[in-house]
């Protein structure tokens, strides 16, 4: 294991028991930014969260999970990018692993971009460079891996030339898992832009398209009484059937440098993306004698959400606009219900909040390290409360069993959101 270092762990007098909640992957269980049903869900913040324990950590921008007692996270340790597994509980470390060199650019600091995963006994783990791993979720040891480059033509330069999506700044794409197969944006030429892999063995199933892929997380929906796999690439919004990757609609989204980040969502038969260039659109999606087709059937360039991935509560869409200002749009149509400023310090195009649904309410984690608690039930939103809980950050926090683990530019850090 590589060197590191505890700042300081604080455990409770009873030792912390890690149950049923899990995280297991980018924006929690159901890949929607919804804490699941059953799940502790605070009233209000305290004023001051507690600190379960605390760990220093490596840069990285990847977000953490928590799966089985065991807390995950992917990190920069000696110029590689290494992932670690950790006690739930008391942040012990359990194993570590490493993935690839790490990759350096001039958008901040060097480190993993991409959440990993974590199902049953194996978790995976994507580098900025393409290179994806299955491993034990107990022993850290790789069962599989493959190669976008070398194994399916990915072009990785960095910031050379006219370098577009995750050629430029890193495979950020976290993949998505169907049944017993998982799905992954690697951006290879001539056919092997998208790929589903067996996910315990690492065999190919199919290969599609040949698109650049863009930094946003493909998803699985049921989209016109059809279940599909969405991907945002650097040149359209694309929809494919998750059993043999055959196209079954395309929208073209074409912007310099392809800087396409958020995670698409879907409420009845529109799926809905931004991006800073064209904004915030929502795309219909027709089924007829078996045959899809897609149309644009709004724009907001005023709700241009830039990397923040926004969440849905039935027919409105919570987000970050390009104004610092919390923005609910109403998906049907496309136009903003309310919005509301105040809790960015970040200049405009870098500012950053995470969501996460809360049943009726919604918490906020802006990039300053503040937490939100909103009630949006009403034509506004009422602020519950809020709290300081960590310093700068760009990156989702996982939920589970009324805990928060989330990480700042130094930290990272188990936070008792319920006592």
């Amino acid at each position: 294991m590589l060197a590191r270092y505890f700042l300081a762990i604080i455990v409770t007098s009873s030792f912390l028991k890690i149950h049923a909640g899990d995280w297991p992957q980018w924006r929690g269980p159901l890949r929607t930014g919804h804490v699941p049903k059953g799940e502790i869900l605070p009233e209000k913040l305290p004023a001051e969260p507690k600190v379960i324990w605390r760990l220093k950590i490596g840069n990285g921008f990847a977000s953490s999970l928590v799966s089985k007692g065991s807390v995950f996270y992917f990190d920069n340790q000696q110029e590689k990018e290494v992932l670690h597994a950790l006690e739930a509980g008391t942040g012990k470390e359990l194993w570590s692993a490493i993935v690839d060199d790490t990759f350096k650019d001039s958008q901040g600091p060097s480190g993993p971009r991409c959440t990993p995963l974590v199902e049953e006994d194996r978790v995976y783990a994507q580098s900025c460079k393409g290179e994806f791993q299955c491993l034990g979720s107990k022993t850290g040891k790789l069962i599989w891996h493959a190669n976008f480059t070398n194994d399916f033509g990915a072009i990785f330069i960095g910031e050379k030339g006219q370098a577009a999506g995750g050629s430029r700044h890193g495979n950020t794409a976290t993949p998505v898992i169907d049944g017993e197969h998982i799905i992954v944006a690697a951006g290879g030429k001539e056919g092997n832009s998208i790929l589903c892999f067996d996910k315990r063995t690492g065999k190919v199933i199919w290969k599609s398209q040949s698109d650049q892929t863009a930094y946003a997380p493909p998803i699985i929906a049921n989209i016109a009484g059809t279940k599909q796999v969405v991907v945002f690439t650097t040149i359209a919004l694309i929809g494919l059937n998750p059993a043999d990757g055959e196209l079954l609609w395309r929208v073209p989204f074409n912007t310099g440098f392809g800087r396409h980040v958020t995670t698409p969502v879907v409420y009845e038969d529109i799926v809905s993306v931004a991006s800073f260039q064209f904004g915030l659109v929502g795309v219909k999606v027709v089924k007829n004698s078996g045959t899809f087709s897609a149309t644009t059937i709004w724009t907001n360039k005023e709700a241009a959400i830039n990397f923040s991935s926004p969440v849905t509560i039935g027919e409105k869409l919570y987000g970050l606009g390009p104004a610092k200002n919390l923005i609910c749009v109403n998906l049907p149509d496309g136009k903003i219900l309310w919005s509301k400023e105040g809790y960015f310090t970040s200049s405009a195009d870098k500012a950053h909040a995470s969501f996460i649904v809360m049943g009726s309410k919604l918490l906020v984690l802006t990039d300053g390290g503040q937490l939100v608690l909103l009630d949006v039930n009403g034509d506004e939103p009422k602020e519950i409360s809020r709290a300081q809980v960590c310093g700068n950050n760009w990156c989702n926090p996982a939920y589970a069993n009324g805990l928060l683990y989330l990480r700042d530019a130094k930290d990272l850090l188990c936070v008792d959101l319920i006592h």
